[in-house]
């Protein structure tokens, strides 16, 4: 047990631990000055971590290279009937199929995906396949399925999220590194594209007759395409589309340095924001009026203390398998975290996407634990034979 601890990465450990428990206070914050619904939401917080804990340390002290071989195509496989079943059955809430009874299909299927990947990619290579056309279209086919399946949900910003860590993934692994570059130089000139659509589209004085010629070709949904339009123009509909992005800026401005003190921000306070986001999508807001740039500077810190220790465990891995999941693991909670606080700032056009370990959400805190178990697991046996 000692020579197994040994290996135990405390930095990542302690990062964890911090950011869930700033998420407690944030959440008990943001619900308090809302309706007696939501005064409770940092419990449900908590006893997710409690679960969370439980499934790290499980997942930590086993070891990977014995087990995910096992049960990583299985829990593939029954992650996209999940995904399937949810369209059918599962619960609408805010105009989208995103949950399945008691949790959401979509935070399963993105740790099954990345750890079916980094078991397939990460096995030895006799034949060159990996570098090879047939290489790139698997590993294509693999990140395909499940992400069409959570963009019908509707779920883009799950879905942009699930991408890179894949794409890293794919390129850690060497996977026909030519036909890679030249889907991402694509994928590059088609959001350049849609940007400049959507721009010339929405841009104020233009004719009601040729903006429904271009938005014909716009392949996004018309709450999407206001998405993009309150990025491209913040400032046209301040109190419609760009309501929340308007106050979220406030939110954070107001807070200036050192903040308002926790439990006294007073955009959540007034209900400025709407509690659908205060808590979750927009909760960064919140943290950042009551404790200003300087709590605001902490929290990026510590996510990247987090994402940097994970990164040491990926680099000192033993075998691909392990390296290619932490990678993974690690660039998603890096997609999640940038994205949320950038579209908070306005850097990014605003999409529904939690903060890890801030945001209300126990199906999204118990996964994203569950993925740094396994990372964790990738430290702990690295020394050890198989």
């Amino acid at each position: 047990m000692g020579r197994r601890f040994a290996g135990f990465n405390y930095v990542n450990f302690a990062a964890m631990i911090s950011l869930i428990a700033i998420g407690t206070v944030a959440i008990w914050s943001a619900g308090h000055a809302r309706e007696a619904i939501f005064h409770g939401m940092w419990m449900d917080h908590v006893s997710g971590a409690i679960v969370g804990l439980a499934v790290y340390f499980m997942l930590a002290f086993l070891d990977y290279r014995k087990y995910l071989p096992l049960f990583s195509l299985p829990a593939y496989v029954v992650s996209v009937a999940m995904l399937g079943l949810v369209l059918v059955v599962g619960s609408e809430v805010y105009g989208g199929k995103r949950w399945l009874w008691f949790f959401q299909p979509s935070e399963v299927a993105k740790l099954c995906t990345i750890v079916f990947m980094a078991w397939l990619f990460g096995m030895e290579d006799d034949y060159g396949w990996k570098r090879r056309f047939w290489g790139f279209a698997l590993a294509s086919a693999i990140a395909f399925l499940p992400a069409a399946l959570i963009l019908v949900e509707p779920d883009l910003g799950t879905t942009l999220a699930l991408m890179p860590a894949l794409a890293a993934m794919m390129l850690a692994a060497g996977v026909w590194r030519k036909g890679f570059v030249t889907v991402l130089a694509i994928c590059a000139l088609a959001a350049a594209l849609l940007l400049g659509a959507v721009h010339e589209a929405e841009k104020p004085g233009q004719t009601e007759e040729r903006r429904a010629k271009i938005e014909r070709f716009i392949p996004l949904r018309p709450h999407q395409v206001k998405r993009v339009k309150t990025f491209l123009f913040p400032e046209t509909d301040p109190m419609g589309a760009g309501y929340n992005y308007r106050q979220a800026i406030t939110a954070i401005g107001s807070g200036g340095f050192s903040g308002k003190g926790i439990g006294k921000a007073e955009t959540n306070a007034l209900q400025y924001l709407p509690p659908s986001v205060s808590l979750n999508d927009f909760i960064f807001c919140v943290y950042a009026e009551e404790t200003g740039y300087a709590g605001s500077l902490t929290l990026i810190g510590l996510f990247a203390a987090l994402c940097l220790s994970g990164l040491w465990t990926a680099y000192r891995a033993t075998d691909a398998m392990g390296r290619l999941m932490s990678l993974g693991l690690v660039t998603l909670v890096f997609a999640h975290a940038y994205v949320n606080i950038a579209m908070s700032i306005g850097l990014v056009p605003i999409t529904g996407l939690p903060l890890p370990f801030i945001s209300s959400g126990r199906t999204f805190l118990i996964t994203v634990m569950a993925a740094f178990g396994l990372m964790q697991s990738v430290a702990m046996h690295r020394k050890e034979e198989t």
